[in-house]
């Protein structure tokens, strides 16, 4: 492969969105090609097409086949990838497109959430090799039973990096709407600044924590294999940002983004006892039913009795309730409360790590402006508060002002 400068670039929905789009970015990629690199392209399907897909099927069935639904999301991302090869064949250059199955981008059997585990990459180089820009659909792969899989939510960034990783090369370009990261959603805070650079660790608790730019997956991916993600959008030449191990950075900040999100609910099981056990029998059974768990507080009394706090995805919280009642009746704890209308605002920021006083500073921003905190998590590098959700637009700026303004 030294042979060849390859780059692996992914252009989401809204970038191909129209055939004015295609043809635009057809144009962008002609210029790298122009310029000796061997492209490797990663599209989406285009604009709301996946959506609208969605909603036939539901017209079809309440509850259609996982498989199926693979079998039918996939189609979107064919479409997109044939009209952005005939866009580059009108421009004079050579362009074939690929499905997951045919690149044998092999996943796990898990339906509508794969798990890449090869990729075969003999088909690209060949390709490649004959001066044709190779264009792979994304979102999607196949298992070994030859069954079309698709990646979950964010699978077009996830697919991009894992082909970047396979090919081995460091140059990934993710071209979304917007032109990077920034220390907060411009929709909540006026003129946030956007981030020349930004770590993975970074990128992940934003990600993980609300940010839309990118799945966490894709991250994980690129940290694991050291691939450097550069974020920017397909309708400008703007540079974006880029997403980089902590070590190559040339400035860490303390607080590199604000971030909010309110898909969660709060449960507490409340007076259970305090021995060893209870806290694995509940998340083991939580993770047994596939329920993820945001944050964890444990509070405990000097009589030998506790109460559990925890967030899960309000898609999660009929289920998770019921795993918390049925713990809570074979403890003999008193009830179990919920709460729906939370919000989870995070500040990230590698600069925490070295730095003193960040979590009083955030504590007091909130308090000065009356946001009162219901649940507490911190890591090496974030700060999460549970607050109410009437108040997240309110302590997402609060915080951002305290640090970043």
């Amino acid at each position: 492969m030294s042979d060849l400068k390859i780059i692996v670039q992914k252009y989401g929905g809204s970038s191909v969105a129209t055939a004015e789009r295609i043809k635009a970015v057809a144009e962008r990629i002609k210029s790298y090609v122009n310029g000796g690199y061997s492209v490797v392209v990663v599209v989406s399907a285009m604009g709301k097409t996946t959506d609208g897909l969605i909603k036939l099927a539901s017209e079809i069935s309440a509850n259609p086949s996982k498989r199926e639904m693979d079998m039918l999301l996939a189609t979107g991302e064919q479409v997109s990838i044939a009209m952005l090869a005939m866009a580059l064949h009108e421009t004079g250059v050579g362009a074939i497109s690929f499905t997951g199955s045919q690149i044998r981008m092999l996943t796990d059997g898990n339906h509508s959430n794969a798990r890449i585990t090869s990729i075969a990459t003999e088909r690209i180089l060949s390709s490649l090799r004959e001066n044709k820009v190779v264009i792979v659909a994304g979102f999607q792969g196949v298992d070994a039973d030859e069954n079309i899989t698709t990646l979950g939510r964010g699978g077009s960034d996830t697919s991009a990096v894992a082909l970047a990783a396979a090919l081995k090369t460091r140059t990934c370009e993710i071209y979304t709407d917007v032109d990077g990261v920034y220390t907060a959603d411009p929709r909540v805070i006026q003129n946030p600044r956007k981030l020349p650079e930004i770590s993975y660790d970074e990128m992940l608790e934003l990600a993980r924590l609300g940010a839309k730019v990118l799945h966490p997956r894709s991250v994980e991916f690129a940290k694991k294999y050291n691939v450097r993600l550069h974020v920017r959008s397909s309708l400008n030449n703007e540079e974006g940002t880029i997403v980089m191990p902590m070590e190559e950075m040339m400035e860490k900040f303390v607080i590199s983004g604000v971030t909010h999100k309110a898909d969660e609910a709060k449960l507490t099981i409340r007076n259970i006892p305090d021995r060893p056990g209870i806290a694995a029998a509940l998340f083991g059974k939580l993770g047994e039913n596939r329920i993820s768990v945001n944050m964890i507080v444990q509070s405990t009394g000097h009589d030998g009795i506790a109460s559990i706090s925890l967030t899960v995805l309000k898609s999660d919280l009929k289920k998770a309730l019921e795993i918390c009642e049925d713990l809570r009746e074979e403890l003999g704890g008193t009830k179990v409360d919920y709460k729906e209308d939370i919000a989870i605002v995070s500040a990230i920021g590698v600069g925490m790590m070295s730095g003193y006083g960040v979590a009083a500073r955030v504590f007091k921003a909130l308090a000065d402006h009356g946001v009162n905190i219901d649940m507490i998590s911190t890591s090496e590098i974030g700060i999460s508060c549970v607050v109410d959700a009437k108040y997240m637009e309110l302590a997402s700026k609060v915080i951002h002002a305290e640090f970043l303004e």
